[in-house]
């Protein structure tokens, strides 16, 4: 018997900086709809993460749950290949698939030479696309994506394709609430700034004259049980942190009114200094251990841990704070499995 589809819950496939092996996805994505996960997410990496052939995999060795790039990055790819691999999707897997998009980080963009994503950028690219999914003949584009003489796929198309936004920042969240049907939160923030991002998208939706209801905003919840031995929890949790801290701890701490002379005195420490790249992927174990000391335990408060029991309720908690919906972040779906079972009971 099957079990009974749990919507408000989604697990990210190959979770964090990637796998050796792409493969292993196809088991991901199996475990993940046995175990009646709503949605499965699969982020982009420039290495063995490539969204479009992933996206196809797991659409292909499941039938029911929701396969959702978190995220894409719309500049990467001429706009419309990315409209014809959504819709090329959405059709391969009967309705099931949720084209994502997110901003990226500036300085990785700036050093391969791509231009940084804007606000504006994400906006029309949004409109651009549910036009070419309802079969419109766009002529002469010239807009934030640039300047097109013509997009077009097929004038019978009538495509209803699910739109996701990663959103950080004010703006951009009150983005997802104008023009997006799904936005997805990031990991590490505190009940107090969920709150006010669950309300920024859903006033926006409103001001658009949208229902609030109608755009669905997931917690973002490292989700990482005590049944997982030390060494793991810490490379999921501390590790996982520490890497986010390199990318965009400004940010971050700014969010979530945390104190910046932390941030500092962690960008400065010679152990952090020696990882040759992201901490959750490039550390030792000892090197994770220091960087847990540099850390303070109230920043790591925002996750789900402790026994799949405690893990279950903390999930059910965020819906609380005013998520619709819980992506169980950082661990795999056989890992989640006594999480969900106690989540369900």
């Amino acid at each position: 018997m099957a079990a009974r589809v749990l919507d408000d819950l989604g697990c990210y496939l190959l979770a964090g900086a990637g796998a050796d092996n792409p493969a292993t996805l196809l088991d991901e994505a199996r475990r993940a709809e046995e175990l009646g996960l709503g949605t499965a997410f699969i982020s982009e990496r420039w290495n063995v993460k490539e969204a479009a052939s992933l996206t196809g995999a797991a659409c292909a060795v499941t039938e029911r749950i929701q396969i959702a790039t978190a995220a894409t990055n719309h500049n990467t790819r001429h706009p419309l290949i990315t409209a014809s691999w959504a819709t090329t999707m959405h059709r391969l897997s009967g309705g099931r698939f949720t084209l994502g998009i997110g901003r990226g980080i500036a300085a990785v963009y700036s050093g391969f030479g791509i231009p940084s994503v804007t606000t504006a950028q994400m906006e029309d690219f949004a409109a651009v696309m549910r036009r070419l999914w309802n079969g419109e003949v766009i002529v002469g584009h010239d807009g934030p994506i640039g300047q097109y003489q013509v997009l077009f796929l097929d004038r019978d198309f009538r495509e209803n394709i699910r739109l996701a936004l990663v959103a950080f920042g004010p703006k951009t969240l009150a983005l997802g609430g104008r023009a997006f049907d799904d936005v997805i939160l990031h990991t590490y923030f505190t009940p107090e700034t969920l709150r006010r991002a669950v309300t920024t998208v859903k006033r926006a939706a409103e001001e658009a004259g949208r229902d609030p209801e109608s755009v669905r905003v997931w917690s973002c919840l490292a989700t990482v049980g005590d049944h997982l031995p030390e060494d793991v929890r810490l490379k999921k949790t501390v590790a996982r942190l520490a890497t986010y801290l390199q990318g965009y701890g400004d940010l971050l701490v700014r969010t979530n009114d945390w104190d910046p002379a932390v941030l500092t005195r962690f960008r400065e420490d010679p152990v952090v200094l020696s990882v040759p790249g992201g901490i959750d992927h490039k550390a030792t174990p000892d090197q994770i251990e220091h960087i847990a000391t540099l850390i303070p335990d109230e920043w790591l408060e925002p996750a789900a841990t402790g026994s799949p029991r405690q893990c279950a309720a903390r999930v059910r908690d965020e819906l609380g704070y005013g998520a619709d919906a819980v992506i169980m972040h950082g661990s795999t779906p056989d890992e989640l499995a006594p999480v969900v079972d106690a989540y369900r009971r």
